[in-house]
């Protein structure tokens, strides 16, 4: 007799159900549809960006600004290979993401107890990114004032990467923020700004994509599977489409 699993169900009932569900599955694979043409559905139908509707700053102060674009123009300098964070919008993107539920953590868990652990149980801070950076760009400017009697944005480069690196290794101390936990949010946006979607307000004409000859936020790649070891020079795509997802009239 087979074992019961279930009331009234048997090992050999189960298997069996398995079986014919995956041939069922197969046979809905082989009849699936390719879509051809313009797409019918819309970027971001489903859950879409924050609006903004200005061209200024949406949670910098002009003063913050200035710092931040300073900072951002240091840890992604110009080169040959690209421009740099400041002409890539790095600072646009960080303004955004802290004008939204980036800035105030309202997606994570904020409660209490908050107190210093390992380094491996992560960030234990109240601070949510908006109070870092106010508090750390605040703070920054006082230091470099009383030290250099200038702003940071003010200082020439090579003193400015000096500053960046002490404040990274916790050399250097500020006032109501612990530096390191300054630098690491500030490295880490300035980052994401540099290779995230344009549509974000960051990676300004596709620079960093263009620069790595990544090609984007295409959907199909049928066409060139098997152009192995080739150099495609695919322009790259954003997320808020191009000429070829607009329907023509």
């Amino acid at each position: 007799m087979s074992k019961k699993t279930l009331p009234g169900v048997t090992r050999r009932q189960i298997l069996s159900f398995t079986a014919a569900s995956a041939v069922l599955g197969a046979a809905k694979a082989a009849n699936a549809v390719t879509l051809k043409g313009t797409p019918v559905w819309s970027p971001f139908d489903a859950s879409p960006p924050p609006h903004i509707e200005t061209d200024g700053w949406v949670f910098f102060t002009e003063a913050e600004a200035a710092a931040m674009e300073a900072i951002v123009d240091r840890l992604v300098p110009a080169d040959e290979l690209s421009v740099g964070g400041k002409d890539a919008g790095c600072a646009v993107f960080i303004d955004r993401q802290l004008a939204g539920f980036y800035g105030t953590a309202s997606r994570l868990y904020m409660q209490g107890p908050f107190q210093d652990g390992t380094p491996e149980q992560g960030d234990q801070s109240s601070l949510v990114p908006q109070q870092r950076y106010r508090l750390g760009l605040a703070a920054l400017d006082k230091y470099t004032r009383s030290q250099h009697q200038k702003l940071f944005k003010d200082l020439p480069g090579e003193q400015q990467d000096h500053i960046l690196s002490g404040l990274e290794s916790g050399k250097i101390t500020l006032e109501g923020i612990d530096s390191k936990m300054f630098f690491a949010i500030a490295l880490k946006n300035t980052m994401e700004g540099f290779f995230a979607d344009p549509i974000y307000g960051g990676n300004r004409n596709m620079v960093s994509w263009k620069m790595l000859g990544f090609p984007g936020a295409r959907y199909d790649y049928r066409d060139y599977i098997g152009k192995h070891n080739q150099k495609l020079d695919l322009e790259p795509l954003s997320i808020s489409g191009g000429d070829a997802w607009k329907i023509k009239s």
